[in-house]
Formats: C-alpha cells, structure tokens, sequence
C-alpha cells in the first residue's frame, strides 16, 4: 500500500511515504523502524520458540530452572523501560538509546549459542536480552510519534504494528523449517537469529534518523528537566491514560489462557495448539494498518473503546454451551482484531498529549502499567481457574471488564486524547 517514489527518498529525512489513497503520510522513520522491528522479532521469536525444547528436552534443564528462566523472559524489560524513556528523553537521542538496546539484544543471541547448557550463563544471557527489549521500546515509541502528524499518529503506529507483527510471525516458521530440516540443530537456530538481528540493528543505524522536537532549539542543555517530569506527573489527562492502561491490563485474559479454555472445551488436538497463536498474529497483521487509519479519521476513542467490546465477546463465546470450528474462527478473529484496535492506538492517544520533550518518559510508564496489569491479570486468571473453574474465571473477568471499558469509555470521552499537556 505504501510506495518508494526514488531511492533518494528513502534516503532523506524530510520525505514522507503517502499512501495512494491519500490517507494520512507515514515516514520513512516510521517504515524503517518497522522493518527493523519485524527482523528483530524474526530473531526472537525464532529462540523463544525453540528455548523450551532446548534447555528441557536437550540440555535437561529442570523444570524449576526453565521456570525460572521463562519468568525473566517475560518480565525482566519491564524493569528497565522507564528508566529508557528518561534517559532517551534526558539525551534527547532516542535513536542512541534504541540502538543499544537492539545491540545488546543482538549479541546474547550468539551469547545463548556459547552458554553450552551452563544454567548461570544461559539465564545471564536470556536476562540481558530482555533488558535489550526493555531498553529500546520506549525510545522506538517515542520515534515514531515523534516522525508523525498528529492526524497519522494511529495510521503510524498501525503501521509499525503491522510489521512488527510479521516478524513474529515469520520466526516461529524459520524455526521450524531450520529444524524439519537439520533435526536438533539448535546451533542453526540461534546464528540465524543473530543474522536476523543484525539485519535489523543495520537497518536502524543506516536509515533511521532522530527526529526532531517542536522545543529543540541551538541550546545543548538538557531537554528533559525534573519540573517537565513532575508537570507530566502531576496531569490529570496523562494520569487517567496511564490508569486506563494498567486497570484494562488488569481485566485482560491472556491469549495463552484463552487458547487454554478453548482447546479444553474443544478438545482441540495439542499438535495444532501453536497455530492459534500464529492465526491470531495474522490477523493482528492483516488489521493493524486499516484499523489505525480508521481511528486517525472517525476516533481513536471510539476504535480503542470498541477495541475491548471486541475482547468481551471473546470472554462470552468461552461461555457458551455450545462451540464449534466456527466459534474458533470467531474468536481468532475478534482477538487480532482487539489488538489491531488497542495497541498502536492506546500509544497513538498518549502520544497526542504527552509533550515532546518527555514523550519517551509517558510512553515508557504507560507501557509498564498495562504490562505489570496483565502480569497481574494472568496470576489473578490463573488462581481464578483453580478454586472456582474456568467458567468461572472468564464471567469475573467479563464483569470486570466491562465495568472498566464503561469508565474508560467516559474518561476518554472527554477528549483527553485531542489536548496535550502543558
């Protein structure tokens, strides 16, 4: 859909990739970070497909050790991300920041190849990888709002998504066809992965450019000051986003748990458990980019509230009596969609309010909400499914949903997303 006129645009920053439909511009900053996304998540969805199969059934790493692992494979960037955005928002560089953190991500996967089955080692690499992911998505964030017109911010990030959501896509696949076609060669694997990451990391060093901000001037003080962190703090309209995020996180099912409950009541054979992930990513792909254009032209508020409306008729076809093929399509569909209507668009809303010059800042806390809510929300879901059933379990976490998307919806309504701060 979006078209390259000359190679020299691509080569200058000032130029813009339109669509040919005449829908709101997208950047070749926006573009290129995409690209270096979806080869970076090629990368990394090629080791966290096959890691579980390695260091269990090859390596024979005990079930206590690879739990310990996976949790800081999951969790361990949130630890760092906001301390990203302040200091990417302090140098004024996001791009600085987002490369070390794509580095470092790129050179532990050669790390887990050395590591040679040693459980300090591999969890040493594995930790410092996450960290690399912490490290660069609020500076990446704050780059493609920043290369952005406030009428495309949603349409960008759409963009971004969908790309980023390719790679996750395509890595499990690499993966699997490394090693249908070389048995155990986990050695493959993680060089390709490396390969993939490099690719990336070139792709952001070679053609992604800071973008500048409305308050840069000739002046080499700091743009980040304590009295701009305490102002963003302090605002009402950015502190409702960032509860909006972490109490919606808080009512979120997660996708694993949703596969879960529907394969029970299915019985669905486990050879094909995998593939609802990779369905639903699909979709997400396939949906990113339209449905951002659609929140940029008739509301983010509206696409992110109906986002969730989504997310709640996944929860009630979980609860119905009966289900069959159809009822999984269903649901396949409707959670892509809901993410393709939330994601981009959540970060597309805090971006129109949050100030350049502490952009990174806000776009890092509000991430970390709404993931330490959903790391809460799969504990809760989780302790909710033992004591009282999954049935159970899905109607607290409908009724709570829709109790949040109601104040969310009211909150939002108030057009916080159409008035920045300060």
């Amino acid at each position: 859909m979006y078209q390259i006129e000359n190679s020299r645009q691509v080569l200058e920053s000032g130029r813009k990739l339109t669509s040919r439909r005449g829908l709101p511009r997208v950047s070749r900053n926006v573009v290129f970070l995409g690209l270096t996304s979806l080869f970076t998540d090629v990368s990394s969805e090629m080791v966290s497909t096959v890691l579980p199969i390695y260091l269990v059934l090859t390596l024979g790493v005990t079930p206590i050790a690879f739990g310990i692992i996976d949790g800081l494979y999951q969790g361990a960037s949130v630890l760092v991300r906001v301390a990203s955005g302040l200091v990417s928002d302090r140098w004024r560089h996001p791009k600085r920041v987002a490369t070390l953190g794509y580095g470092l991500s790129a050179v532990c996967k050669l790390g887990l190849l050395a590591a040679q089955g040693a459980f300090g080692v591999l969890t040493s690499f594995v930790l410092l990888d996450r960290i690399g992911k912490g490290i660069r998505t609020a500076p990446r964030d704050t780059m493609i709002s920043l290369s952005s017109s406030a009428q495309g911010l949603a349409t960008a990030f759409g963009v971004h998504r969908a790309l980023d959501t390719a790679g996750a896509m395509l890595g499990p696949l690499i993966a699997f066809i490394l090693l249908a076609a070389i048995p155990g060669a986990f050695d493959a694997v993680f060089v390709v992965s490396f390969c993939a990451a490099v690719i990336g990391l070139a792709l952001l060093v070679l053609f992604v450019k800071d973008p500048a901000r409305s308050s840069d001037t000739a002046r080499e003080t700091p743009n980040l000051t304590g009295k701009a962190v305490r102002e963003l703090l302090g605002a009402r309209r950015f502190q409702a986003i960032v509860a909006i995020g972490g109490a919606l996180g808080l009512v979120t099912i997660s996708d694993s748990f949703i596969y879960l409950a529907l394969q029970r009541r299915l019985d669905l054979d486990v050879g094909f458990f995998p593939l609802l992930f990779v369905a639903t990513a699909l979709v997400y792909m396939v949906l990113a980019v339209p449905l951002g254009q659609l929140a940029d032209r008739f509301g983010r508020t509206r696409v992110f509230i109906a986002g969730y409306a989504a997310l709640a008729i996944v929860y009630l076809a979980l609860l119905l009596p009966d289900m069959g093929p159809l009822a999984v399509v269903a649901v396949i569909g409707l959670l892509g969609a809901y993410y393709a209507m939330t994601d981009g668009v959540l970060a597309a809303i805090a971006s129109a309010i949050v100030p350049a010059d502490v952009r990174g800042t806000g776009l890092s806390l509000l991430a970390t909400a709404t993931s330490v809510g959903r790391l809460a929300a799969s504990v809760l879901f989780g302790i909710a499914w033992t004591v009282g059933g999954v049935q159970a379990a899905v109607l607290f976490f409908l009724a709570a949903l829709v109790g949040v998307s109601l104040i969310a919806a009211w909150l939002l309504g108030r057009k916080v997303e159409m008035t920045a701060i300060g």
